[in-house]
């Protein structure tokens, strides 16, 4: 009676099936969960008590499998909403017309009318009872009035419904009887006797025709998702008998009744929970999932990079990806402070300050290394500490529920999970072109083990401008081909600004250009040429690194083969996470439209655990989410880019905010760089903040604080309320005063 019937599913009893069979993602609704597979039900004995309050704290497998939160008294039922749509509201009011018209005939009728009423009688009850409860204009005032008496009338046997149904019979019986033995010197006009009868016999059709729905209803719903109920099989009653039933509350029970097809199948799985992939969500996953009481395993194997580069787990943020890069990022910053604004703040005074700074690319990658390491092995010893099995093996999907294991060394092995979930991220891209394994990808850069030297990035993403800012102040000679847009899918004017700085610093860049070839030279450098509109040039460098996007790494897990949807690109659609196979979830990189940073991914495989065994709702919201790109300065972004809330709002309707400032901490020592804040109002709501850009020193610090205010909704007016810290860089996003719009000078002088 669950599975398809959520707006009409008996509330207690579904909170009992629920605990029977933990929800899937996606089949909770007003905290109580509506499995979509439960066996048959064809007895029910007795039902949680509306007025029952589950203890606190209730027993650890309720807790586990029902949620609490908002819960306190059962309801006995929930009623369906006042109907709201055109088709029932026309019948509706064609009903209540009929009505009107039949309560004035009636009032109207001459006395020597006699049986003659009796069509109409008839006519009026059978309109009221079998449409009664859905279509009738009273069915409002019913509901609500049946709410309020806390009156259930179905399902379960009970003294106020065997009552409720008695009442109705017996109204209607005795009208009925009334209306044959009406006095037949009636005289033509409004008769006081025949508008009470008639407002009798409806509330006596009204309470007939509201059980008739209803069990109507219920039946029809039951015979829809037969199959799904018997599905389950004799697993669903072994798994209530042995860990439900004994943590239900004294005198509260249910019994489930089985079609007899021979012997069931009985499901037992391995692992309650399965995560393919080692990275930051899937560990997060994991660890979540554990801390609930499941039992789960987590499989991660790392392929070697094209030249060779192998890693622990982790993923990519923890050992080749944000990690290794900050420090990379700080160590520039820290040179940048060394050799230029030392001396300006008094430092290195009657000496040549920048002559006794040296820098030494090996003690950087081996200090950065070790801090690495010692995170895989936290990462292990957490895992044990949780109790969740780590297997250093690459997986692939046999089916739903099976997944084949194969080591490095050894043979292959298998195991079964009820639930599946998919996080192996993604890895650089590379192109198709002669010469190409002599370069590398940010995979590698890490583990190089001499410097750099003379560096060509062929790509504009974040990661190629992350690379070539922080080389280019670790002492390289960078450079940059980009072949359309840099940092793609962010603000524009922002983009043109970080370019303009990594430029500043020192990085060349080459516009509408990309590799051809690459060949090796005798003194061990690299030639590479490429065409640059439309001329072929040649240049050479010691080391060459692919930054030209990410692919997931799905093509070896078989997930076409077990039914999993994916894009050309091997992403994964979903819809909250779940894929198109039921029990196999995905997290990460690796979905359609998802977004490719660790904290989203950590915070999606959270959620997600906590929905499929906690009996949570929240979904991972992919909107308002933050994000820093690690150059010299920093910029990060909150929200809407400047074109996509022209797109989105209309121009007329926006207003952006902005500003050019130099820190303080900048003004000694005569810092080049050039800082810019930019704040995007929506005037349609309110002024709503929509979007926030700044470009400046530790944008990652000022900016997380901005983004929790987006997400409670804050306007501009109540930003320009917020007194500022003065003298800080985040002071800059709540003085600005002039618009685009106005074409006014936003360069901010004075402190």
């Amino acid at each position: 009676l669950l599975g398809r019937s959520q707006g009409r599913a008996h509330r207690p009893l579904a909170a009992m099936v629920a605990a029977a069979w933990p929800p899937d993602d996606g089949d909770v609704e007003a905290g109580i969960a509506v499995p979509r597979r439960c066996p048959e039900i064809t007895n029910v004995k007795s039902f949680v008590d509306p007025t029952f309050e589950f203890p606190a704290p209730a027993a650890p497998v309720l807790r586990t499998w029902i949620p609490q939160e908002g819960w306190g008294k059962l309801s006995a039922w929930t009623f369906p909403d006042p109907v709201d749509n055109y088709l029932v509201r026309a019948t509706s009011g064609i009903v209540f017309v009929l009505s009107l018209i039949l309560v004035i005939l009636k009032m109207s009728f001459e006395s020597d009318v006699g049986y003659n009423w009796v069509p109409v009688i008839l006519f009026d009850f059978l309109v009221r009872t079998c449409i009664g409860f859905r279509l009738s204009p009273f069915a409002w005032i019913g509901n609500t009035a049946l709410k309020i008496a806390r009156v259930d009338i179905f399902l379960v046997p009970s003294k106020a419904k065997r009552f409720s149904f008695f009442l109705g019979c017996v109204l209607n019986t005795v009208i009925i009887v009334l209306h044959f033995g009406l006095d037949s010197h009636i005289k033509r006009g409004p008769s006081i006797a025949l508008v009470v009868f008639s407002g009798l016999e409806s509330i006596g059709g009204f309470c007939v025709g509201c059980w008739l729905f209803q069990s109507f209803f219920a039946f029809r719903d039951m015979w829809y998702t037969r199959q799904d109920y018997l599905s389950m099989g004799q697993d669903m009653r072994a798994r209530y008998m042995h860990d439900v039933e004994p943590a239900l509350p004294s005198g509260v029970s249910i019994a489930f009744g089985f079609r007899d097809h021979g012997e069931p199948e009985v499901h037992s799985f391995d692992y309650e929970l399965l995560v393919i992939g080692g990275g930051s969500g899937g560990l997060a996953a994991a660890k979540e999932a554990a801390r609930l009481g499941k039992r789960v395993a987590l499989l991660d194997f790392v392929k070697p990079s094209p030249s060779g580069s192998v890693w622990g787990i982790g993923g990519t943020c923890v050992n080749v990806g944000c990690i290794p890069k900050k420090l990379c990022h700080q160590a520039a910053i820290v040179g940048k402070v060394l050799r230029g604004h030392a001396q300006a703040f008094g430092w290195g005074e009657g000496g040549d300050a920048q002559a006794d700074v040296r820098f030494s690319w090996g003690r950087l990658r081996a200090n950065i290394l070790q801090h690495i390491h010692s995170l895989n092995d936290g990462y292990v010893n957490g895992l044990r500490s949780e109790k969740v099995l780590y297997i250093n093996a690459m997986g692939k999907l046999l089916d739903a529920h099976t997944v084949e294991c194969t080591p490095a060394e050894g043979q292959a092995s298998k195991i079964t999970a009820r639930r599946i979930l998919i996080a192996v991220g993604g890895r650089p891209s590379v192109p198709k072109i002669p010469g190409a394994e002599l370069g590398i990808t940010s995979d590698d850069i890490f583990f190089l083990e001499k410097h750099p030297g003379d560096t060509l990035l062929v790509g504009a993403s974040y990661i190629a401008l992350e690379l070539a800012s922080f080389l280019q102040g670790l002492g390289c000679a960078t450079t940059v081909l980009v072949r359309s847009k840099p940092l793609r899918g962010f603000d524009e004017d922002m983009a043109k600004r970080v370019v303009d700085n990594v430029a500043l610093a020192g990085t060349a860049f080459v516009h509408g250009a990309a590799p051809t070839a690459m060949a090796r030279q005798a003194d061990g450098r690299i030639a590479v040429t490429y065409n640059a509109g439309g001329a072929e040039r040649t240049a050479v460098f010691d080391t060459v690194v692919f930054a030209m996007g990410r692919q997931v790494q799905t093509a070896s897990l078989g997930l076409e083969a077990v039914g999993v949807k994916t894009d050309k690109a091997g992403r994964i659609y979903h819809r909250h996470e779940r894929t198109t196979v039921e029990n196999i979830y995905a997290v990460g990189d690796v979905l359609v439209n998802g977004l490719e940073l660790t904290p989203v991914a950590i915070q999606a495989g959270v959620l997600l655990m906590q929905r499929l065994f906690d009996g949570r709702k929240e979904h991972m919201s992919y909107a308002l989410v933050p994000t820093v790109v690690f150059t010299t300065p920093e910029y990060g972004a909150c929200g809407m880019s400047e074109e996509l809330a022209k797109e989105v709002f209309g121009e007329r309707q926006i207003e952006v905010f902005h500003a050019e400032f130099t820190p303080l901490e900048w003004t000694v020592p005569h810092c080049k760089f050039q800082c810019y804040v930019k704040v995007i109002a929506n005037y349609l709501d309110k002024g709503r903040v929509v979007g926030v850009h700044y470009l400046g020193p530790n944008a990652g610090e000022v900016l997380q604080g901005f983004a929790a205010a987006m997400r409670c909704g804050i306007t501009k007016a109540e930003l320009d309320a917020v007194t500022g810290i003065h003298p800080v860089c985040a002071e800059e996003l709540v003085t600005l005063r002039r618009t685009k719009r106005s074409g006014a000078v936003f360069r901010k002088t004075g402190c």
